[in-house]
């Protein structure tokens, strides 16, 4: 292994470079409390296995015949870092629309205060932002997707993607993302809004008979009213929720997976 890593230490080193960085941004994989040799680690293993069948002869052409990296192998490395990251950074934006729509409604039932550190999106997190983010990798584990990504994703960008091709389609790339961030908020407002719009009428339920009747002070009870109320609507949407978050994985990766092919010209 190590012989085979030394006579193709340029290649090896573009290929870990995307790997590692995709890994750096990824959720689970980007917690503090994951140790960085193990990281480092597992992307010098899965770059072992990926650099005999990745696609990198554009790159030949830039290494010297000797083997050794030539001046134009530093801007190579960091567009290889540029492409993990944006891998790594979109997936990212899917779990954050997860969390923004548990923020969304935790703001809305009274709990937005009932914040805590979240160690999956590594900032202060409501406690229903926390659970929509547990939910959702969950069913990431479960439906395989890091498999997939290893496995499929990752070959597959090395295939139809190189650093050379990001600097002709930087526009796009950015166009890409931008979206991405625009759709991030509309999937937390598709999951949030029938709890958020049922807590609503609630809230306009209670104004009205408090005005109505002063002296029942029903602006008290209503907290502990809507919290019960959000639960058991959280409860009875749990399956659709569930389906939901499957779909809007396989709807990300295949975005992304479009976004390579036509950044590579395929």
């Amino acid at each position: 292994m190590l012989d085979k890593i030394i006579l193709n230490a340029p290649l090896y080193l573009l290929v870990f470079a995307r790997i590692f960085a995709t890994l750096m941004l990824l959720p689970l994989f980007s917690m503090r409390s994951t140790p960085r040799t193990a990281k480092i680690a597992l992307a010098a293993y899965i770059a072992f296995f990926i650099a005999g069948s990745a696609n990198l002869s554009s790159y030949k052409s830039f290494l010297a015949q000797d083997g050794f990296a030539s001046l134009e192998f530093v801007l190579l490395l960091a567009g290889e870092v540029l492409i993990g990251f944006v891998l790594g950074f979109y997936i990212q934006i899917i779990f954050s629309s997860l969390s923004s729509a548990g923020q969304f409604i935790a703001f809305q039932m009274g709990l937005g205060a009932a914040s805590a550190y979240d160690s999956l999106s590594q900032i202060e997190n409501p406690l229903m932002g926390q659970f929509f983010n547990l939910s959702g990798m969950l069913v990431f584990l479960q439906t395989k997707w890091f498999q997939k990504i290893f496995l499929g994703g990752l070959i597959t960008s090395f295939d139809t993607l190189n650093a050379l091709l990001i600097v002709n389609t930087k526009d796009h790339l950015i166009s890409f993302m931008l979206k991405s961030l625009s759709h991030m908020f509309m999937d937390a407002l598709v999951i949030a809004l029938p709890v958020m719009g049922t807590l609503f009428l609630i809230t306009v339920c209670t104004g009205l008979l408090t005005k109505a009747a002063p002296q029942m002070n029903l602006l008290s009870e209503g907290f502990p009213v809507m919290i019960l109320v959000a639960f058991t609507l959280i409860l009875f949407m749990i399956p659709s929720l569930i389906d939901f978050f499957v779909r809007a994985f396989s709807t990300a990766f295949s975005e992304i997976e479009q976004l390579f092919h036509v950044l590579g010209g395929v």
